[in-house]
């Protein structure tokens, strides 16, 4: 087992055209918040290069980039290793996420027909399937699918913007309690779609504060 824990064939390679240092960049973010690269987990060029079909250059620059962020830490003579968020970071991010989704809940039910209540629907029984399979990344997917919905419901780009800017690390503390959120996620989400369908705003926005605030005690209280 190679030590980015990534087994063989799970990475596509990336194609040559295109802006590939950006690319690279997008593939491990996306490896990061979906933890097929755990917090904490040691990062070698080599070996992620290898797995992506690139040379170590675009991967070198990709992991300066997502330092930057405060997705990977490099410590000198060590070399690059996926952050380890604290209890701290976690919350600050999920309670400016509770404050950007409940608003965004209120303005989908002022705004959202009949469309948009289907799409809403039809997200959340992707959602029941995809938790009845056990399918954890499924679900997960399917998670910021739907509030990604919600938000562009909301009909208010400034708030979508604010909330694409936290999206991946909503879904990075997210996907270790998907599994413990299970069914009652979804139970939430459908009392939500309920509450936009009747275009009760003080109502939807009461459903998705508890809603995101489940997620955020949950997270705490995870098995470490």
């Amino acid at each position: 087992m190679l030590s980015t824990g990534l087994p063989q064939g799970a990475v596509p390679r990336l194609e040559r055209p295109g802006p590939l240092r950006d690319r690279v960049y997008e593939a491990l973010l996306e490896l990061i918040t979906t933890r097929a690269l755990q917090p904490g987990q040691h990062l070698v060029e080599s070996e992620l290069a290898g797995h992506l079909g690139v040379s170590r250059q675009p991967v070198r620059e990709a992991l300066q980039r997502l330092n930057t962020e405060g997705w990977v830490d490099l410590r000198p003579a060590q070399g690059a290793f996926v952050h380890e968020p604290t209890e701290e970071e976690a919350d600050q991010l999920l309670t400016v996420r509770t404050l950007l989704e409940a608003e965004a809940a209120r303005l989908a039910a002022a705004n959202t027909g009949s469309a948009g209540i289907t799409a809403l629907e039809e997200l959340c029984a992707e959602g029941e399937r995809a938790v009845a399979a056990d399918d954890v990344d499924g679900a997960v997917a399917i998670n910021a699918r739907f509030h990604a919905k919600v938000m562009e419901l909301a009909g208010n780009a400034v708030l979508a913007e604010l909330a694409a800017q936290v999206d991946r690390r909503v879904r990075w503390y997210y996907t270790p309690v998907a599994r413990q959120r299970g069914g009652q996620s979804w139970i939430e989400h459908r009392d939500l779609i309920a509450a936009i369908a009747d275009r009760d705003e003080p109502r939807a926005t009461q459903v998705m504060r508890e809603h995101t605030e489940h997620t955020r005690k949950t997270y705490h209280e995870r098995e470490k």
